[in-house]
C-alpha cells in the first residue's frame, strides 16, 4: 500500500493571532442602585464565562488557518492526520503532518513519560491542592482540593480519563516543582527530536502546548516502550477511593471498549483551540501502526476518522478509494 498524502496549506498553524480588547464606557449608577444590586461572586463570573464560551465556542487554530480546507481521499474531519508503521517508520497516510497546533490533553502522554522515566515512587501519596484547580478553562474535576491519591493512581487517572488535576499534581510533586517539571518535558521533547514541540504546563489546558503530528508520532513510539504507560492508558475503567466515596472513572477513548480494535497505547485531548485530538498505537493488518489525528471538528469525529482509516488500511471495499496526491 503506497503512502497517501494531502497537500499542506501555506498558512503556518501555531501562530496565534492577538486579539485587541476594547473598553466600553459604563454609565454611572446612583448610589441606591449600586447598593441594591449584589456584586457577582468570582464563581458566578466564572460560570457565566463558561456558559458564553459553550454557546459560542472559539474556532480552533486549524479552522483559523484554513487547514480544514485541505482535501484528503478519505474525507477526514481532522485537519491533521498521520499513520506510520511503528517498526519501519513508513508513512502510510499523511495530511498536514508538519502543521504546528495546540495538542490539548495529548500533553499528558509526555507528562506520564517524564514521571515514569524519573523513577519516582508510585506508592507515594500526593495531595490535590488549590494550585491544581483549572483557572485556564474553568474545567471541572471530581478530585476535590485535599484529595490524596498515590502517584500511581494520579498517573492512571491522567492517562485513562484525562484528569487535569491529577496531571498538574504530578507536575507539582516533581523534584524542583512545576517549573522543573515543564523543563524536563521540553528537555525530553528535544531528546526525542521533537523540534516542532513546546510545553508550557503538564495538563494540556494551555494552547501554548503545541506540536505536530510528525513529532507526536515520535512521542507515541517512545511512550510505548513503557509497559506501565501502555497498561494505564488503555485501561477501560478504574475505581479509586476518595475519602468515604468510591469514584468510578472511564477511559476517554471509546475505541478501547471495542473488540475489533487492538490498541496498545492511546490518549485523547480537547480544548477549543485544538479541536478533538487522538493519538494511538494499534495493530492493524498484521502491522503495528501509530495513528495521529489532530483538530477534528465534531464531538465524535476523531473516532469516526480512526474508523475510516482502519477500514482503508484493512482494504475494506466500502471505504473511499485512496488516490495519491502531492507530498506535504
Amino acid at each position: 500500500m503506497g503512502a497517501v498524502h494531502a497537500a499542506t496549506p501555506k498558512a503556518k498553524a501555531g501562530v496565534k493571532a492577538s486579539a485587541k480588547k476594547s473598553a466600553k464606557a459604563v454609565p454611572a449608577r446612583s448610589a441606591k442602585t449600586t447598593r441594591a444590586k449584589a456584586r457577582p461572586t468570582s464563581r458566578t463570573r466564572t460560570s457565566s464565562r463558561a456558559v458564553v464560551e459553550a454557546a459560542t465556542p472559539r474556532p480552533s487554530y486549524g479552522q483559523v488557518f484554513g487547514l480544514h480546507a485541505t482535501p484528503d481521499p478519505l474525507d477526514l474531519k481532522s485537519s491533521v492526520a498521520l499513520v506510520v508503521d511503528q517498526d519501519t517508520n513508513e508513512v502510510l497516510f499523511s495530511k498536514n503532518p508538519k502543521a504546528v497546533l495546540p495538542i490539548a490533553s495529548i500533553t499528558k502522554l509526555m507528562t506520564a513519560l517524564v514521571v515514569v522515566e524519573a523513577g519516582l515512587p508510585l506508592d507515594e501519596a500526593l495531595t490535590v491542592s488549590q494550585a491544581d484547580v483549572d483557572t485556564e478553562k474553568g474545567s471541572r474535576s471530581r478530585l476535590t482540593v485535599g484529595t490524596r491519591l498515590t502517584r500511581g493512581e494520579m498517573l492512571h487517572l491522567a492517562l485513562m480519563s484525562s484528569e487535569n488535576r491529577a496531571a498538574n499534581a504530578l507536575g507539582r510533586h516533581y523534584p524542583g516543582g512545576l517549573d522543573a517539571f515543564v523543563e524536563a518535558m521540553n528537555r525530553k521533547a528535544a531528546e526525542l527530536g521533537m523540534t516542532d514541540t513546546r510545553y508550557a504546563e503538564p495538563t494540556g489546558l494551555s494552547s501554548r502546548n503545541q506540536s505536530s503530528a510528525r513529532d507526536l508520532a515520535q512521542l507515541v513510539k517512545a511512550a510505548y516502550e513503557h509497559d506501565l504507560i501502555r497498561e494505564l492508558s488503555t485501561s477501560p475503567e478504574h475505581r479509586v477511593a476518595v475519602g468515604r466515596r468510591d469514584l468510578q472513572f472511564r477511559n476517554s477513548n471509546g475505541l478501547v471498549f471495542k473488540d475489533d480494535w487492538t490498541i496498545g497505547l492511546q490518549k485523547t485531548g480537547y480544548i477549543s483551540e485544538a479541536g478533538r485530538c487522538l493519538v494511538m498505537q494499534a495493530e492493524l493488518a498484521g502491522r503495528k501502526l501509530i495513528m495521529v489525528l489532530l483538530d477534528s471538528a465534531g464531538r465524535y469525529s476523531r473516532i469516526a476518522d480512526a474508523e475510516r482509516l482502519r477500514q482503508w488500511l484493512l482494504g475494506d471495499p466500502a471505504a473511499p478509494i485512496a488516490l495519491s496526491s502531492p507530498t506535504s
